[in-house]
């Protein structure tokens, strides 16, 4: 049972084979079972709650596809009853007074919320070896990290000890854990889904999106996670394209006919020979599947890094300034002044890698450096958007979508790259440009590396759309899943 789809256990609610309250039952047992760490909080009485609410609404006639399905949040978004900490000690006892607007979407359609998902703190990391709660295993190899900073989620998927959980993706954390624990994420166009309630690391940059087996899944889920939110600045208005859609609807379209963009960036220097082996393979089955390749170039890859660790950091400075100690969150017990509160708060509430990027924030918007560094930054990113524009827009489009790697390698050893900030950074290559133009992406398992070391750790190929484009994205990703069975493979001992 849970080895199943969400489709697949959505039908067996449905036809009353298993009720809300088993379903629930049967995770949180695995859940307490699990030596992952992959969640914060777990509360059976609140999901059991929830459970018997959605067996009340099959019961009554008025489910929705999702009613009774189990889903875990990322400990990013606030919920009610559940704790709220972001992965840091800073909140590290913070219950929200509301829902996050994504979670409330999915309660609203009868999902069943499992608990909190660990994460790197205040989502910013690539490894999920930055929450203030302890690391988070691969559930394929617990020698390796998840990925992150949604780690805890594709962890708990890859694990079977949830069906489906979500993600925020600001640089490529959705999609990179998806990679490195073979299952399917997505990150929609920016703006797309709320992020009211999601604690913000830069603003500019987070996005919400689901993260399960697959494309279907993920389907299903951003049909009720999607839409504006007017409590939310930076939602996108059904006048500027984000009108309510069935991203279901095109799923079982042939591919016959599309053009695949193949960056030459994506595929140089520093590109592990099992994951491009990996990639190739299935780029030659969407040939198969009626596909055609073109090489195109997006010149300005390789400067997503230093222009995203110049905007993200500087907006994280700003956003996390809220956090002094004073209204919310860890204060410190002994101060002398108000200014010693602040700086003692923020040095025992905040882990190195937060400081790290405060600090580096902080010091690229001061007076004198704002234009040598984040104006120039911000200028580059004119420029990545441009590139993706020159091959995906109007009528003299070369390709349709864009595929290659999500990262250089498969899923590197736990403790590895700790002190080498600098390591990690780079490992976001190939999706720091896509979050940098505000693109969908996704991540969908195609296949695992090799030799002794990287045999069990999964490789992903990175698919990539025009805006609003996502029924396209899991269109591609459905058919390339009903051709292979990469996505149904679990972990040994599952």
């Amino acid at each position: 049972m849970h080895t199943k789809t969400i489709k697949e256990l959505s039908a067996l609610l449905q036809s009353k084979q298993v009720s809300a309250t088993e379903l629930a039952t049967l995770f949180l047992d695995r859940i307490e079972k699990s030596d992952l760490n992959a969640f914060l909080h777990v509360d059976r009485a609140l999901t059991l709650a929830q459970a018997a609410e959605a067996d009340q609404r099959i019961a009554a006639g008025t489910a929705t596809p999702l009613t009774g399905v189990p889903i875990a949040h990322k400990d990013i978004f606030v919920t009610r009853g559940w704790r709220s900490t972001a992965g840091s000690k800073m909140l590290a006892n913070y219950v929200s007074p509301f829902d996050a607007t994504v979670v409330q979407k999915l309660q609203d359609a009868g999902m069943v919320t499992l608990g909190k998902l660990n994460c790197d703190e205040f989502a910013m990391g690539s490894s999920n070896e930055n929450s203030a709660f302890g690391l988070v295993k691969n559930p394929w190899d617990k020698a390796a990290i998840p990925g992150g900073s949604s780690g805890g989620s594709a962890a708990a998927v890859a694990a079977r000890i949830a069906p489906a959980a979500t993600g925020t993706d600001t640089g490529g954390s959705i999609r990179q854990p998806a990679s490195f624990c073979g299952i399917t994420g997505i990150k929609p166009t920016y703006g797309r889904a709320s992020r009211f309630g999601m604690i913000a690391f830069a603003s500019s940059l987070d996005q919400a999106g689901p993260m399960a087996q697959t494309a279907e899944d993920c389907a299903l889920l951003l049909n009720a996670m999607t839409g504006f939110d007017e409590r939310d600045s930076t939602s996108l208005t059904p006048e500027q394209g984000n009108v309510a859609e069935d991203y279901t609807r095109d799923l079982n379209k042939p591919l016959t006919g599309l053009r695949i963009g193949v960056p030459k960036e994506y595929f140089g220097e520093g590109l592990a020979a099992d994951v491009e082996k990996a990639v190739r393979a299935a780029l030659e089955q969407f040939v198969k599947l009626g596909a055609t390749l073109v090489d195109i170039s997006l010149p300005n890859t390789a400067l997503s890094i230093p222009a995203y660790y110049m905007i993200a950091p500087a907006e994280a400075s700003s956003n996390l300034s809220r956090f002094d100690g004073v209204r919310f969150g860890h204060r410190a017990s002994e101060y002398k002044d108000l200014g010693d509160m602040y700086r003692k708060t923020r040095a025992e509430g905040f882990g190195p890698e937060v400081q790290r990027r405060i600090m580096v924030g902080t010091y690229v918007l001061c007076h004198g450096y704002y234009d040598a560094y984040y104006l120039k930054a911000q200028k580059i990113r004119r420029k990545i958007a441009q590139d993706f524009a020159n091959v995906l827009d109007g009528d003299n489009a070369v390709c349709d979508v864009i595929m290659g790697p999500v990262a250089p390698t498969v899923a590197w050893d736990l403790g590895s790259k700790a002190d080498d900030p600098v390591a990690n950074y780079l490992a976001d290559i190939f999706t720091l440009s896509t979050s940098l133009a505000g693109l969908p992406g996704m991540s969908i398992p195609v296949g695992f590396g090799e030799g002794e070391k990287n045999a069990n750790r999964p490789v992903g190929l990175q698919i990539i759309g025009n805006y609003f484009n996502e029924a396209k994205l899991l269109n591609i990703a459905h058919q390339y899943q009903q051709a292979t069975d990469w996505h149904q493979r679990a972990p040994q001992g599952i």
